[in-house]
């Protein structure tokens, strides 16, 4: 897993509630098993047109979409159903954070064993982000892991993670890889017994 301390982008606003994991990621994808790819198909359904081709009203088919690194999703992102397709997908596609005001449990897990940053912020926070990207579409936002704050202009405010994974995704670890930080003490350990 990529080690994640900072990230500066612009945000990609998506003001959808209740966006499903079969809305991120279309359960025809689910065959798959590699990670490669997987962008193509976020929101496929809503991104393009029977006949394959773009729908170019669709926020990620916009030209000014390109390059933006985090999503501002409606409340309630990633519910349904368990798949970890969906932060393949929208790692795939750019996104290392996505801000909502909630995220399903599930999701949430999934999207932080895979190195997507899910940021949680209060409802009138949320509201303002919306507005402040209506007002300034290329205003940047910095993602500031270790001090667990998203920066934008005129202002910051903190959101939640548990330190476990904060620790993880500074160390560009994951799981197995945390625990095999303690090798030599469980060598030391093993040969105690």
């Amino acid at each position: 897993m990529a080690q994640f301390t900072t990230l500066t982008s612009r945000i990609l606003p998506l003001p959808v509630n209740d966006i499903d994991t079969d809305q991120i990621i279309p359960a025809r994808f689910l065959k798959a098993t590699d990670k490669k790819g997987m962008g193509d198909n976020l929101f496929a359904d809503w991104r393009y047109n029977p006949d394959g081709s773009p729908k170019p009203g669709f926020v990620l088919n916009k030209p000014e979409s390109k390059g933006a690194q985090i999503l501002l999703a409606g409340d309630n992102f990633g519910c349904g159903s368990s798949r970890e397709h969906a932060p393949w997908a929208l790692i795939g596609f750019g996104f290392h954070a996505v801000i909502s005001t909630s995220f399903a449990d599930i999701f949430r897990n999934n999207a932080l064993k895979n190195g997507l940053i899910p940021i949680i912020v209060d409802e009138a926070t949320h509201k303002m982000l919306f507005d402040l990207v209506e007002e300034i579409p290329n205003a940047e936002f910095t993602v500031d892991l270790a001090t667990q704050s998203l920066l934008f202009p005129n202002g910051s405010v903190n959101f939640p993670i548990d330190p476990f994974n904060k620790t993880c995704l500074l160390n560009g670890v994951d799981e197995l890889g945390y625990i095999m930080g303690f090798e030599k003490q469980i060598s030391v350990f093993e040969s105690r017994a």
